[in-house]
């Protein structure tokens, strides 16, 4: 399952994306409200974890105006704030639950997995993507072209997960690596190209364009 974790304490959101990585999930994180609605937005997370306090929206605005843009993904808010007050606000915009900084990280893993478990199997974004003849299982983390499946290492499927789940869309080199090498990588961003590279070999090179000076983008078959 895909969360999103919208924090502008950088160490704190750090830390839960490497913890709740290890939980299993896949993880991105966001620093500001306006990022952080746009890609809750795009409707390819199971659950976001939105801290209330954030620049440029604050996770009151930016809960309520998913919600009115029909969006129901479950929302776990997170605030420095104490108080009746603060929690009803929060739960009024639409947020699912709602947890007090500092908190324990068994409770927020615990109060994750009883907001996905809630919203059921049938709630979440279909694991399989289809693009003209390409099939990505993200559960399964299977890949076919055609009929035939392709061996995939763990860091080229995680490569091509990001690309198909916005598939149409650019995504930046600067995405990728903060999706797949756990949001600290420090060394050669050019890692991606490498990782792309592979992925056109193993694939087809027509499927993944590169949008100069923006990224790439996954497309179907012409």
């Amino acid at each position: 399952m895909r969360l999103l974790i919208v924090e502008d304490e950088k160490r704190l959101a750090l830390s839960l994306a490497r913890g709740l990585t290890a939980e299993g999930y896949a993880v991105d994180v966001v620093h500001d409200g306006r990022e952080g609605l746009r890609r809750a937005g795009e409707g390819t997370y199971d659950l976001v974890v939105l801290d209330i306090m954030l620049p440029g929206l604050n996770g009151y605005r930016v809960c309520a105006a998913l919600r009115a843009a029909g969006h129901d993904v479950p929302i776990l808010m997170l605030t420095a704030k104490d108080g009746e007050y603060d929690e009803a606000e929060g739960l009024d915009t639409g947020a699912d639950d709602y947890l007090t900084k500092p908190f324990s990280y068994v409770v927020l893993v615990a109060r994750v997995k009883a907001l996905l478990r809630r919203r059921g199997p049938g709630g979440s974004a279909s694991p399989v993507r289809v693009l003209g003849d390409l099939k990505v299982d993200t559960a399964a983390r299977r890949v076919f072209l055609g009929a035939a499946e392709v061996a995939l290492t763990a860091k080229e499927f995680a490569v091509l997960e990001q690309l198909v789940v916005r598939a149409g869309e650019v995504v930046s080199k600067s995405e990728i690596l903060e999706h797949v090498w756990d949001f600290a990588y420090d060394g050669d961003p050019n890692i991606v190209e490498v990782y792309v590279s592979a992925l056109r070999r193993k694939l087809r090179a027509e499927l993944i364009r590169t949008v100069r000076g923006a990224g790439y983008r996954l497309e179907a078959r012409p």
